[in-house]
């Protein structure tokens, strides 16, 4: 059976309506993580700490959250994801509100870095990749991208909304605020869907993967050059794109953006995703999926060299340019790798083996922004770290195209990948 739109998948509209639910979750849970580029700011201009320090607890973050899906993707093997992001959205308005009355760095690693990261990861991308996997397996691009884009929207409301409230208010007020706007949109998405969501144990795979006995487990994706290769994906986009995430604010600010218009390039950043990450999706559905994600990270590496020359040249125009191209460059690396995984690796062993691979995207996020800023604060410049961020989405594109060969080597002579 053909299922080519939303509506032939699910004439009820439940699936439209789970889509919908997951995608608002994503935009506040990853609207959190993005809007620490304006509190960077903010807390700068009132600790005065150096870069490093305050870009060292978004490091801290990102390996926490990254070590945490592992642990996430066994449970959503075992346990109903809504039933994990429900109890996990109570623990992520706690640690936000315990992120407003931060004094010391410690505090600040200790809240950000480490609760919210942690609850993050139990709320965020890993339950609802999951989800997606199990109940769009013919559109499963597509319906990532759908998903994904509200990462996307996050970035477009959260991240202004933030320096909205941090310029009427201040940091700790939209800490606060976000803290409650978990409670009321996170928590009763969760509830909602949990009614939904079939156990484990029954929910229906594709044909690929409808045998337990022929499902890759996680010990047999570690021994495949494919998963690594996936993982190098991870990585080395997560490096480019959160270099790039994380200082973008702080680079525009220096010179001579103004704090509010550097937000608003946040937002347009994830108004772009949502074309790219949709767009994308849809795309990956009817061609390679891997020369999809390539084309995406020939954008993205294209994207660091607008910034820098937004620097030289100081323009509004350039920096939403740069923005857009942001956008569209790293929805390859956030919608489109997780679809590969997919790809190679289905069956009821996924939700390990995605939560391991993401291992990959959070050593890279944590690296790269920690790299930029202790290379900004030995030499005061951003040329150096943004050059190594370009370097590194090249080597994610060669490993995308690497996965392709061996695909296609493994179609042809129909030997194994690895």
């Amino acid at each position: 059976m053909t299922h080519d739109t939303l509506s032939a998948w699910d004439p009820s509209g439940g699936r439209a309506v789970t889509l919908a639910l997951l995608a608002s979750t994503l935009a506040l849970v990853y609207g959190i993580w993005y809007a620490y580029s304006v509190i960077l700011v903010a807390l700068l201009e009132e600790f005065g700490w150096a870069r490093s320090v305050v870009a060292g607890a978004f490091s801290t973050f990102a390996v926490i959250h990254g070590s945490t899906n592992p642990l996430v993707g066994m449970l959503c093997d075992r346990v109903r994801p809504p039933f994990i992001t429900a109890c996990a959205s109570l623990v992520l308005a706690s640690a936000l509100f315990a992120c407003s009355l931060v004094q010391e760095p410690w505090q600040l690693y200790l809240s950000f870095g480490v609760l919210v990261a942690i609850s993050a990861a139990a709320c965020g991308w890993v339950p609802a990749v999951v989800q997606v996997q199990r109940r769009f397996p013919q559109r499963l691009g597509f319906a990532l991208g759908i998903v994904s884009s509200g990462v996307g929207v996050g970035m477009f409301v959260v991240v202004p909304l933030c320096q909205a409230i941090i310029e009427a208010f201040d940091w700790r007020v939209a800490f606060r605020v976000l803290g409650v706007l978990v409670l009321c949109i996170v928590l009763p998405a969760a509830l909602f869907l949990l009614r939904s969501t079939p156990d484990a144990r029954v929910v229906s795979l594709t044909p690929a993967a409808a045998s337990d006995a022929d499902a890759t487990t996680l010990r047999q994706a570690l021994r495949m050059l494919p998963f690594w290769l996936m993982v190098a994906a991870f990585f080395f986009g997560s490096l480019c794109s959160q270099t790039l995430q994380v200082h973008q604010v702080a680079f525009l600010v220096d010179h001579g953006i103004a704090a509010m218009a550097g937000a608003s390039v946040v937002g347009v950043v994830g108004l772009a995703s949502v074309v790219g990450k949709t767009g994308g999706g849809w795309l990956s559905d009817r061609f390679e999926r891997e020369l999809v994600y390539i084309a995406g990270i020939a954008v993205l590496v294209a994207s660091v060299f607008a910034l820098m020359l937004v620097g030289r040249h100081v323009s509004y125009a350039g920096a939403y340019l740069y923005a857009a191209m942001l956008g569209i460059g790293y929805s390859a690396t956030a919608a489109l790798i997780p679809a590969m995984v997919s790809d190679r690796f289905q069956g009821r062993h996924f939700g390990s083996i995605l939560g391991i691979g993401l291992l990959g995207s959070a050593s890279g996020s944590a690296f790269g922004p920690w790299l930029a800023g202790h290379l900004f604060d030995l030499s005061g410049s951003y040329t150096l770290p943004f050059l190594i961020a370009a370097a590194a989405g090249v080597v994610s594109g060669l490993a995308g195209w690497t996965a392709r060969v061996l695909r296609r080597r493994a179609a042809v002579g129909g030997g194994p990948t690895h």
